[in-house]
């Protein structure tokens, strides 16, 4: 038997092979990433504080696209035979002021100790066709019509995937077979497409035309994780590849690594065949898919959460005004035009902002109840006869509680909604008199047929399981009945 996480990590290796055959510049992309991880490793000795260095450099996560909720059910079985659960809910659709008509989850490991055996996950999103700020009654009757026609899982892969959810594995000639349709599935389709109707919707939104303008799915982009994103930034611009902007998410400072900053290569020109009006078949090409990188930091609760977001507002806020202080000129080159203009970039704004508003330690992020971290007894705390102080504040700071941080394992809708519009070739078209189909996490999970993890309450149960038993351990009472109150 090839038990689940073995089939996760099988599929993972097997998908990274398929898409650098495919987009030869992510082949590049890894071996920068693996260069500057080794870097790191070398001269940082707590390097693998936010993940062991085995596990970084076999990390990926894959993002994929579905039209409608059948198409999510049956991606959603596919990937619990892989042991990922959906977690979390993404409404792009107001995340940028580009057209971008999706919801999304993550289908990852939940539990601490399949993370650790192999954290592979895939950002999922699922177009919105009865969003009226985007399709009308007609068009939306249409894509429907040439969604609901198309198979993206065939009923093997299917009924495979079923087994190995039931049996927490496969037998070795099942599992090799359902690996083989699994990456297929995701394999870019030589099928010809219909030039008229992807036109017609790309003219609406180039994702909603990578979704259902075409009859298969495919992987969107294959993200390594990197220990030092802004060194591999100008890496591979000194490689000749063309890098997005910016760097998306927190910015680089001098405190805690929190939650996760990401980038990418901007969508190459990939050769298609299009089917003519005339039913004659043409070669050109399409820009879709890019090759994505990400940093991960400490997860933040709720609390934490808000200060972020707080502090992005402000950012943007600030970054406007300087924006405005320095209008574009016909002087400037594009790429100034459309971004800072010769000022300031995002980050150098929001630098000041974090160094004035957010912990400075990790000690001080735990205490203030703003990150999520397991704790241990101390083991190097002399014996003095005092009895643990009742706050975590105390407990840390006189040495009766170590923190080690907890991965972020998720995503920031903003920032893929950011690194989306930064690969797409058109803003696209919304109706921003009309209202938007109301989504969240409940009508999502009924969408999938699975119930959808709340990120949240997942880093918080591993948090108060070892929080807990440290302080039994310590015979902590007063911090007991204090913290984890009956």
């Amino acid at each position: 038997m090839i038990p689940t996480w073995r089939l996760r990590a099988a599929f993972a290796r097997r998908l990274s092979v398929m898409y650098g055959a495919e987009v030869p510049a992510y082949t590049t992309l890894l071996e920068v990433t693996g260069e500057v991880n080794d870097e790191v490793a070398r001269r940082d000795p707590d390097a693998g504080r936010l993940g062991g260095i085995e596990r970084v450099a076999a990390e990926r996560h894959g993002a994929i696209r579905v039209g409608t909720p059948r198409e999510l059910r049956q991606a959603g079985q596919v990937f619990a035979a892989l042991g990922m659960r959906p977690v979390g809910f993404y409404d792009l659709r107001d995340a940028t002021t580009s057209a971008v008509p999706v919801v999304s989850t993550a289908f990852r490991p939940v539990e601490p100790e399949e993370l650790d055996r192999n954290p592979f996950r895939v950002f999922t999103s699922m177009l919105t066709t009865a969003d009226r700020r985007f399709f009308d009654a007609g068009l939306q009757a249409r894509l429907e019509t040439f969604l609901d026609r198309r198979t993206l899982f065939p009923p093997e892969l299917l009924t495979l995937a079923e087994r190995a959810d039931r049996e927490h594995g496969l037998a070795p000639e099942q599992a090799e077979r359902f690996l083989t349709l699994a990456v297929a599935a995701f394999e870019l389709s030589p099928e010809p497409v219909d030039r008229t109707w992807y036109r017609e919707l790309a003219r609406i939104s180039a994702v909603a035309a990578d979704i259902g303008g075409v009859t298969s799915t495919h992987v969107n982009h294959l993200t390594p994780r990197v220990l030092d994103i802004d060194a591999l930034y100008r890496r591979m611009a000194d490689r000749g590849i063309t890098m997005i902007d910016e760097i998306q998410g927190p910015p680089r400072w001098d405190g805690p690594d929190v939650l996760l900053r990401q980038t990418s290569f901007r969508a190459l020109d990939e050769p298609r065949t299009f089917r003519e009006p005339d039913g004659s078949v043409t070669t050109g090409a399409l820009r879709v898919r890019f090759g994505e990188v990400e940093a991960r930091g400490i997860a933040l609760s709720r609390t934490g959460r808000a200060r972020y977001d707080a502090l992005t507002a402000e950012t943007d806020r600030r970054f406007a005004e300087e924006r405005e202080r320095r209008p574009a000129t016909e002087t400037d080159p594009p790429s100034a035009r459309e971004g800072n203009r010769g000022g300031p970039t995002r980050q150098d704004v929001a630098r000041p902002l974090w160094e004035a508003g957010f912990p400075r330690s990790e000690q001080q992020l735990a205490a203030e109840g703003l990150g999520y971290f397991t704790y241990a007894p101390a083991a190097a705390r002399p014996r003095d006869g005092q009895h643990p102080p009742a706050g975590l504040a105390g407990l840390l700071e006189h040495g009766w509680l170590t923190a080690r941080p907890i991965v972020y394992e998720d995503f920031l809708p903003r920032s893929a909604a950011g690194i989306f519009t930064s690969n797409l070739t058109g803003h696209g078209t919304r109706d921003t008199a009309r209202t938007g189909t109301p989504y969240d996490e409940h009508r999502l999970a009924e969408a999938v047929g699975r119930p959808v993890h709340d990120p949240f309450q997942i880093y918080a149960a591993q948090q108060d399981t070892s929080l807990r038993r440290a302080l039994e351990t310590l015979g902590a009472d007063d911090a007991l009945r204090k913290l984890f109150p009956s």
